[in-house]
């Protein structure tokens, strides 16, 4: 089994910045792609930012030229640097992975639990 545990978010003010990262632990034999989603009240999860284990990066269009994604595999490990943030910004923003267990035939996608980023204006 894997764990996604986050950490990094807060309150912060418009323009402010915020880094939150996100280790996997576990039996893990390797962690392919990883990402953020985010989540406000009333709307549907979105996916923010995703690498590869390569280190290419896709990003949602309202971030792109504020946010940068990247990863450290030494330490299963996902970062999300969030500079210029705005109010709109605000949700549960939320990791994942797909992971392959040690003696597990396959990968499965993981999730966090999530970490709270609140922009005040």
């Amino acid at each position: 089994q894997a764990q996604l545990v986050e950490s990094g978010g807060g309150l912060v003010q418009a323009g402010g910045s915020l880094t939150l990262s996100c280790e996997a632990s576990g039996s893990i034999l390797t962690v392919g792609d990883m990402g953020w989603y985010r989540q406000a009240p009333g709307n549907e999860r979105e996916l923010v930012a995703v690498i590869t284990r390569a280190g290419s990066t896709g990003y949602v269009d309202s971030v792109k030229g504020r946010f940068t994604i990247s990863r450290d595999n030494a330490k299963n490990s996902v970062f999300l640097q969030m500079n210029s943030l705005k109010p709109e910004d605000t949700a549960v923003y939320i990791c994942n992975a797909d992971i392959r267990v040690v003696d597990g035939p396959v990968s499965y996608t993981y999730w966090g639990q999530g970490t709270q980023v609140t922009v005040s204006s």
